[in-house]
């Protein structure tokens, strides 16, 4: 397993997504890096959202020990995917630092590729994965039913194939979660987790916010998607690792447990996710062990 870099503060935080390549943090990205340092946030996955991102994406990993990547292209971008585009992605996720495909899926929202467009890019992006053996960060927006059809078929080909990703104890995420525990128990029964954002801070996230008062703690993630869907009392404002506490917090609050509880929780989900070895604890069968008999 590769070690990532840690944090000397209270509480010790994975931010699961955050864009930190993107012009907004061209200004000031080091003092980021720091801030979010400063916050305990002691991992940083980028995802890619199109080939010129993974590559920046790539090149700032390797300058900043505690970021990691995710190469994808976003459906927003998926209009002239190809094989040859899926060959570059599989070139470019041979780099140490590339630790997940991603972000990929499908976004019905924006209209700017046309759905089958974005479906052939999403299809060819599973199977990468499948092939890789490494999980999927999935975007999904006004396309679940879609969405939840082709991860479906994509889970049973993997527990039917010879894929190395079967031997992992996650194989996806859904990011920026904002379905109902319908759709909770559906990722998990694909191994999947489930990533929670800024969303939850939001005061008109009321149904949002009962759902995740039951979701299963040790199947969840913590992520910002800086610089967008800042936290309260933030919303506004660009966003960025460093209000990944203020999440955690939320999610505390919501189901009446200490921030310590889903810092070190969530966590550690993330690292098994990501395939990284977790400073913070032992094991983690001990970790698990310690949250189910809570």
């Amino acid at each position: 397993m590769l070690r990532a870099e840690t944090s000397d503060s209270t509480l010790r935080l994975v931010d699961s997504h955050c864009h930190l390549d993107v012009a907004q943090f061209d200004g000031d990205r080091v003092a980021v890096l720091e801030r979010a340092q400063a916050a305990g946030v002691g991992l940083i996955v980028n995802p890619g959202i199109d080939l010129v991102h993974c590559r920046q994406a790539i090149a700032l990993a390797e300058q900043q020990a505690a970021v990691y990547v995710a190469v994808g292209i976003h459906p927003n971008s998926s209009e002239d995917c190809s094989t040859r585009t899926i060959d570059e992605l599989r070139t470019l996720a041979q780099h140490p630092k590339v630790v997940a495909i991603g972000e990929i899926g499908l976004d019905y929202y924006w209209d700017k590729v046309d759905p089958k467009e974005q479906a052939y890019a999403f299809r060819l992006q599973l199977d990468l994965a499948a092939e890789l053996g490494l999980p999927v960060i999935i975007h999904n927006r006004d396309a679940t039913d879609d969405m939840v059809t082709m991860l479906a078929e994509w889970v049973a080909g993997v527990r039917c194939g010879m894929s190395p990703l079967a031997a992992r104890p996650f194989w996806g995420v859904l990011h920026a979660f904002g379905g109902d525990l319908a759709l909770a128990q559906r990722a998990y029964e694909w191994n999947f987790v489930l990533g929670l954002g800024g969303a939850i801070t939001f005061r008109n996230a009321q149904r949002l916010q009962e759902v995740v008062a039951q979701i299963a703690l040790d199947r969840l993630m913590l992520e910002t998607d800086a610089p967008y869907l800042t936290p309260h009392p933030y919303r506004g404002q660009r966003n960025e690792p460093a209000y990944i506490p203020l999440i955690c917090a939320q999610v505390a609050q919501l189901r009446g447990i200490a921030p310590s509880a889903v810092a070190q929780a969530t966590s550690a989900v993330a690292y098994r996710f990501f395939g990284l070895e977790n400073p913070f604890v032992a094991t983690h069968e001990q970790h698990y062990s310690a949250v189910r008999d809570e």
